[in-house]
């Protein structure tokens, strides 16, 4: 699945819940779903700067794709993650460095998020790019 076609059905998903506590309550879930990442992973140097609570996000190339894994000491964040993993996990550096991410603003995710989680979600953003980056240099 492309990039696009994953946020065209987290679009989907999110216009068919009511309110924003629905909304809410499925990130809540897709936090609860996220897969663990390697406890020998969750070291500062993948620890997320500039979000409210502790975010560790582990990325490695397999077969010429970025697989990440990721995990957060508070539940809504770990929703948060989990959706932007579901977005880039298992794609290349190029789609994920030309990829223009409009799931957000299409869902109303950053202006229903505290300041400090908006921060965070950029945060989160711009070190999955920076993997990209990299992973594409090597």
């Amino acid at each position: 699945m492309t990039i696009q076609d994953i946020q065209a059905e987290i679009i989907d998903e999110f216009e068919f819940l009511e309110d924003w506590m629905e909304r809410y309550e499925y990130l809540i879930e897709l936090g609860k779903s996220l897969p663990i990442i390697d406890e020998k992973e969750k070291t500062k140097d993948n620890l997320i700067s500039g979000c409210q609570s502790q975010v560790w996000l582990y990325a490695e190339k397999v077969d010429d794709k970025i697989v990440f894994t990721a995990d957060s000491d508070a539940i809504l964040t770990k929703g948060v993650v989990a959706l932007l993993l579901r977005v880039f996990s298992n794609q290349t550096p190029k789609e994920i460095l030309d990829t223009k991410l409009d799931f957000i603003d299409k869902i109303g995710l950053k202006e229903n998020l505290s300041p400090t989680r908006a921060n965070g979600l950029v945060s989160m953003i711009k070190q999955i790019k920076l993997y990209a980056l990299a992973f594409q240099m090597k």
